[in-house]
């Protein structure tokens, strides 16, 4: 079994403070997005992710590959504010909401189209069930 890496990501996309779950897994990158509403506290995001990773519905992996390396400290300090000052997500992690917001419209789209079809059917019969009753006397 390969390792698993988590990242978490706040950050404020207008107008609401969202987190970014990534998972790296066996070479494979999928993420998931939670909305928050007004800027969360550490022990909020901490209670969270307790509470409710679990839960969290990642949308479908994409391939990336994941560096391990050694670094100094003071370097990855820099990388981590420089980071944090950046205001967007990974391009991987873009591509992966994307896809997942994809699928969920794809699955919106046939949904509604079974539905259309089923009231459509439903219409149909009504009016040959109407058709039959008035003609039924003669």
């Amino acid at each position: 079994m390969g390792e698993v890496h988590n990242r978490l990501t706040v950050m404020f996309e207008e107008p609401f403070w969202i987190a970014v779950f990534e998972r790296y897994e066996s070479g494979k990158l999928s993420v998931s997005k939670v909305t928050f509403g007004a800027e969360p506290k550490d022990h909020e995001v901490y209670e969270f992710i307790l509470n409710h990773y679990y839960d969290l519905q990642f949308g479908p992996a994409v391939t990336a590959a994941v560096k391990e390396s050694k670094r100094n400290p003071k370097r990855l300090q820099r990388k981590i504010r420089k980071t944090l000052e950046n205001t967007g997500i990974g391009t991987k992690s873009q591509q992966a909401l994307k896809l997942q917001h994809e699928e969920n419209k794809q699955e919106r789209k046939a949904k509604r189209r079974e539905q259309k079809r089923t009231e459509a059917e439903r219409m149909f019969e009504l009016k040959q069930q109407k058709k039959k009753e008035k003609h039924r006397g003669r």
